[in-house]
C-alpha cells in the first residue's frame, strides 16, 4: 500500500469511529505515523483529504452497481437500488453524511455516475412504457427523495423508529414516476387501478426508444429538437395530457 492509500485508509477508519463525524488532520497523521507535510503534499489540505474520502465512499457504494447486470424488470432494479442506497447509508453513517454534505463544494464524478446509472434504469423503464415522466426528471425525483430519507434515518433515528418509513416513501415517490400497471406487482399501498396510457407516458417511451435506437430519417438537429419536445410533453403537468 502506497503512502496516499495508507493515509486515506486511516482517514476512512477514523471517520467511521468518530463520535461527532469529524476528523482532524493531526489525528490522521498520528495514526498513519507521518508528518503533516506528507499529508499536505498528498492531499493539499483537509478539504482535499475529505474530498478523497468522499470519492472513496462513492466508489465503495458504486462497486456492486457497476458490475450488476440489469434485470428484465427495470422497476425492480430501481426499487433494489433505493433499498441498497439506504442500507449503505445505515452501515456507513459518518461517511454518508460527509458524502452528502453541502460543505463539499465540488460534486465527485462518482456521484454523477450514480445518477447516470439510475437514469439508465429509468430509460429502460420508459422504453417499456412504464414511466409517467421523462427519465431525467424521474432520476432527480428519486435520487433527492432517496438521499433525504437516508439522511433523516441516520441523523434523526429517534424520530424515525419505524423500519417501514423508507419503503413507504419509496413507493410514494415511485408511484409518481412509474405507471400504475408497473407498480401493481409490488402491492404498493394507495396505487390507483388500471389506467389508460397517457400522452406523457407515450412521450417518455418514444423519447427513450429514440435515444436507444436513433432514427436515421432525422437530421441531428431534428433529433435534438424532437427529444426536447418529447421531454417537455413527458414532464407536462397539464391534466389534459
Amino acid at each position: 500500500m502506497n503512502t496516499r492509500d495508507r493515509i486515506l485508509s486511516v482517514a476512512v477508519d477514523l471517520l467511521a469511529r468518530s463520535p461527532d463525524g469529524d476528523i482532524s488532520t493531526r489525528a490522521v497523521c498520528d495514526a498513519a505515523q507521518i508528518g503533516a507535510p506528507v499529508l499536505y503534499r498528498q492531499f493539499g489540505d483537509k478539504e482535499g483529504l475529505l474530498s478523497a474520502v468522499v470519492d472513496h465512499g462513492f466508489d465503495t457504494y458504486l462497486a456492486t452497481k457497476r458490475d450488476r447486470h440489469p434485470g428484465s424488470d427495470p422497476v425492480q432494479d430501481v426499487r433494489d437500488g433505493w433499498d441498497s442506497h439506504v442500507a449503505f447509508a445505515l452501515a456507513n453513517r459518518n461517511l454518508y453524511r460527509l458524502m452528502n454534505s453541502p460543505a463539499m463544494r465540488r460534486p465527485p464524478s462518482s456521484a454523477l455516475e450514480s445518477q447516470r446509472i439510475l437514469t439508465r434504469e429509468l430509460e429502460a423503464a420508459a422504453a417499456q412504457g412504464k414511466l409517467l415522466i421523462s427519465p431525467a426528471l424521474g432520476a432527480q425525483m428519486i435520487m433527492s427523495a432517496n438521499v433525504g430519507v437516508a439522511l433523516m434515518l441516520i441523523s434523526r433515528p429517534a424520530m424515525f423508529p419505524d423500519t417501514e418509513t423508507s419503503p413507504r416513501v419509496r413507493d410514494a415517490v415511485h408511484a409518481s414516476v412509474f405507471t400504475p400497471t408497473a407498480m401493481r406487482p409490488y402491492g404498493a399501498a394507495g396505487i390507483p387501478g388500471e389506467a389508460a396510457v397517457t400522452t406523457p407516458t407515450a412521450a417518455a417511451r418514444l423519447g427513450a426508444l429514440l435515444r436507444s435506437s436513433p432514427s436515421t430519417s432525422l437530421t441531428t438537429a431534428e433529433t435534438v429538437l424532437l427529444d426536447e419536445w418529447l421531454e417537455r410533453v413527458a414532464n407536462s403537468t397539464d391534466p389534459a395530457a
